[in-house]
C-alpha cells in the first residue's frame, strides 16, 4: 500500500478506515469489529472516528476493535467545535480516550469551525500534546480562508492535516485548497470518498470500472488517492468491503482513464464553497 507523509515525517497508508455510522446498531457490532480488524490486517491501520459519531458509540466500538492492537493503529478522533476551548478540549479528549480504551490519540482534529477562537483551540491542543494525550493535531472542514486564519495563529502552523469532503462528484477543493495543501506538504484526508455510496450507482462509473475489471468503489477510491497527498477514509462496515477497498490502493490510473472521468465528473472551473456533510 502506498503511503502519505505527515509534516513530521510520519508515514500513513493512503487508505484508512472511516467509522461514520459505525457502532449505531448492536446487531452489527461483531461484523463491524471484524471489518476494522480486517482493515488493520491489510495495512489500512489508520482509523478515523469522532465524539460526534453515535454520541460516542463509534469510539466505543473502535476501542473494542483495537483491544490488544493499539500499537498497530494510527488512531484519529475529532472534537466538537463547542468543546474546543482550552478546558473543553481537555475534557472532551479525556472522554474520547476513555471510550477508546487508550491513553493517547495519534491525531486529534477540530471537527469544524465554531465560536471558540482558533488561538484558544490551538493552545488546548498543545497542552494535550505536552501531557502526552495526543501526539499531533489537525483540523476538519476548513476552507482556504480558515486555513489562512489558522496559519496566523501562534502555533497554527503545526496542523498535521485538514479532513474534508472529497470525491469524484465533489471536486471543489481542487481549485485552491488541495494544491495549496500539496505545496505546503499538508496531506488532505478525504471523507466520504464514494459519496456515501451514491457513486456506486453511477452507470458511467460502473461501465468504466467494468472495462478495467474492478468495481465502481475501487475505481472511485483509486481516483481519490491517485494524485498524491490524499488519504481516503471510506466507511468500513463489512469485512468484504474492506478487502475490496484495500485492492483499490494498488490501482494506478492512466491519463486516458483520468480524462474519461474528468469528462463525466468535471473538475472545478473556479472557486467553490467548501462542501460539508
Amino acid at each position: 500500500m502506498r503511503s502519505v507523509s505527515l509534516p513530521d515525517g510520519t508515514e500513513l497508508p493512503n487508505l484508512g478506515l472511516g467509522t461514520w455510522y459505525i457502532g449505531d446498531s448492536r446487531n452489527r457490532r461483531d461484523e463491524e469489529i471484524r471489518a476494522l480488524r480486517t482493515g488493520i490486517d491489510l495495512g489500512m491501520n489508520l482509523i478515523d472516528t469522532a465524539e460526534m459519531y453515535g454520541n460516542g458509540a463509534s469510539e466505543q466500538l473502535v476501542g473494542e476493535a483495537i483491544d490488544g492492537l493499539r500499537d498497530e493503529v494510527f488512531l484519529v478522533s475529532k472534537v466538537y467545535p463547542n468543546h474546543a476551548s482550552i478546558e473543553g478540549v481537555a475534557a472532551a479528549c479525556e472522554a474520547s480516550l476513555k471510550r477508546l480504551g487508550t491513553d493517547r490519540l495519534d491525531l486529534y482534529l477540530l471537527h469544524w469551525r465554531g465560536g471558540v477562537p482558533l488561538s484558544e483551540t490551538v493552545q488546548g491542543f498543545e497542552r494535550l500534546i505536552a501531557q502526552g494525550k495526543i501526539l499531533r493535531w489537525g483540523v476538519s472542514n476548513f476552507d482556504p480562508g480558515d486555513m489562512d486564519e489558522l496559519s496566523d495563529v501562534p502555533g497554527g502552523g503545526a496542523a498535521a492535516t485538514n479532513q474534508v469532503l472529497y470525491n469524484l462528484s465533489t471536486r471543489g477543493i481542487e481549485w485552491d485548497l488541495l494544491p495549496e495543501a500539496r505545496a505546503n506538504g499538508l496531506p488532505i484526508m478525504a471523507y466520504s470518498p464514494v459519496d456515501q455510496a451514491r457513486l456506486l450507482q453511477d452507470d458511467d462509473l460502473i461501465e468504466i470500472a467494468g472495462d478495467l475489471g474492478v468495481s465502481a468503489a475501487q475505481l472511485a477510491l483509486a481516483w481519490t488517492i491517485d494524485g498524491g497527498g490524499v488519504i481516503a477514509i471510506p466507511k468500513a462496515g463489512w469485512a468484504e468491503h474492506v478487502e475490496e477497498n484495500a485492492d483499490a490502493a494498488e490501482l494506478i490510473l492512466s491519463e486516458e482513464i483520468r480524462a474519461e472521468l474528468d469528462a463525466i465528473f468535471p473538475p472545478p472551473s473556479g472557486p467553490e464553497p467548501l462542501a460539508i456533510l
